[in-house]
């Protein structure tokens, strides 16, 4: 029988979150370099070759989008949104605990209101049309529930992460370095 010890099971959760915004770091350099080569061949197919593809610019700013939300949850895994640091490191020790903790359940709130309300969205988008491409919007407006489930489940992750050192007092940034 499989041990459920608060440490093996926190410790298993907080690989998962591990493994999953490395998967996420990878979805993101691809959607990043596909993006470039979208624009690059809109470039091309313009100014070299006059064909004017005009879905290139639709699709690279979808990419965009979907790259540049699904990088959310890699800062919130790694704990790198300035504003929440800066103003942390300016409290006294004491209420940086507690602080610390409000602050992960803000944003946890925030995402999962979010991600909801962004669910609603996307089902409403498949009635909705894309310009150029005559596709839905459900995968485009599904980039808000989908981004911001993940980094409300990373939320999670980083406040199991910091968890001892919140408890010992310490306070702990940039991925539980």
């Amino acid at each position: 029988m499989p041990s459920t010890h608060p440490q093996t099971v926190s410790a298993r959760f907080v690989r998962f979150g591990g493994a999953l915004n490395r998967l996420v770091q990878g979805v993101c350099v691809g959607l990043m370099g596909g993006m470039v080569l979208i624009i690059w061949l809109g470039v091309a197919s313009r100014y070299l070759f006059g064909w004017g593809l005009t879905w290139t610019e639709e699709l690279s700013r979808y990419v965009m989008i979907w790259g540049a939300l699904l990088a959310v949850s890699v800062g919130v895994f790694r704990r790198e949104h300035i504003g929440f640091e800066l103003l942390l490191m300016k409290l006294p020790r004491t209420l940086q605990k507690t602080t610390r903790i409000g602050l992960d359940a803000l944003a946890f709130g925030f995402f999962a209101f979010l991600t909801v309300y962004g669910a609603s969205m996307t089902v409403e988008g498949a009635n909705q049309y894309a310009t150029i491409f005559g596709m839905t919007m459900l995968v485009p407006f599904a980039s808000v529930p989908v981004s911001c489930g993940i980094s409300a489940f990373q939320c999670c992750v980083a406040l199991v992460r910091d968890r001892d050192a919140l408890v010992a007092g310490g306070l702990v940034t940039e991925a539980g370095r």
